[in-house]
């Protein structure tokens, strides 16, 4: 941090997470330690690579104004990582009441007799944030069999999203058995306890929610259709009985006598 007696700057040097071809920005945090208002403004010694906002303004008495520099998008890296450009910030007592648009080049002039406090802040390059290294599942001792959930009851996507589809496909099977025969059980409990008792600690979730009520859902759809069949089998029995019956006797019938 820099303190003057106007304006207290964070940070005093503008860290850029270097990265060719993208646009990057970071930020400064201007205070004004004063009961005055306080112009500023912002110089670069390369003002076509980057881009400052608000590169003028006012900040008021005992508050703060946040300053977003971007720097455009780079070709190529420089060969020692090393950036030249500087920053260059002013800041000078004005009367109560000015805002931004009231700010002249004429406020920062020295030679008219005015106080203006100068920072100057340099650039550096530093390396881009790395994503971190995904743990393999059981890595840890004495790791829980559920260690894909959290504390909190979430669920990892990727797992939850796989035990979602290996139980959809278990449903068809189990749908597509019901169609073949009708003496054939669902066994429901084939499920998976175990799956269910992963969801249940997924319950915070609104997709489980909405999940589990869709499998309960098509579980009775196939109990109703398994039971319907079973109904409907007696029946279809008795009616080939009767048939068979039937032509036997027309067949009697339709002998003639020795």
């Amino acid at each position: 941090m820099s303190t003057g007696e106007l304006l207290s700057i964070e940070p005093i040097e503008l860290k850029f997470p270097f990265e060719l071809k993208k646009q990057i920005s970071c930020s400064l945090q201007l205070s004004n330690k004063t009961n005055d208002y306080v112009a500023f403004k912002v110089k670069t010694t390369n003002p076509k690579k980057y881009c400052v906002r608000p590169n003028t303004g006012v900040v008021l008495p005992r508050s703060t104004c946040d300053i977003i520099v971007t720097m455009q998008a780079q070709k190529e890296a420089p060969s020692d990582m090393q950036c030249k450009d500087k920053f260059l910030l002013q800041s000078v007592k004005v009367n109560n009441g000015v805002i931004a648009k009231d700010i002249t080049a004429e406020m920062f002039n020295k030679e008219a007799g005015h106080i203006v406090e100068e920072c100057k802040l340099r650039v550096l390059y530093v390396s881009p944030p790395q994503p971190p290294s995904p743990v393999p599942e059981g890595s840890e001792e004495g790791s829980s069999p559920r260690g894909s959930v959290s504390d909190n009851g979430n669920a990892n996507g990727a797992e939850f999203a796989t035990a979602i589809k290996a139980s959809t496909e278990r449903i068809e099977t189990q749908d597509k058995s019901v169609e073949m025969s009708a003496e054939q059980q669902i066994s429901f409990p084939q499920l998976g306890f175990a799956w269910f008792n992963f969801v249940l600690h997924c319950v915070s979730d609104e997709e489980a929610r909405a999940l589990i009520s869709k499998l309960t859902e098509e579980k009775n759809i196939a109990i109703q259709q398994n039971n319907k069949l079973h109904q409907e089998l007696p029946v279809q029995k008795l009616l080939c009985k009767i048939a068979v019956l039937g032509a036997r006797i027309a067949i009697s019938e339709g002998t003639p006598e020795a």
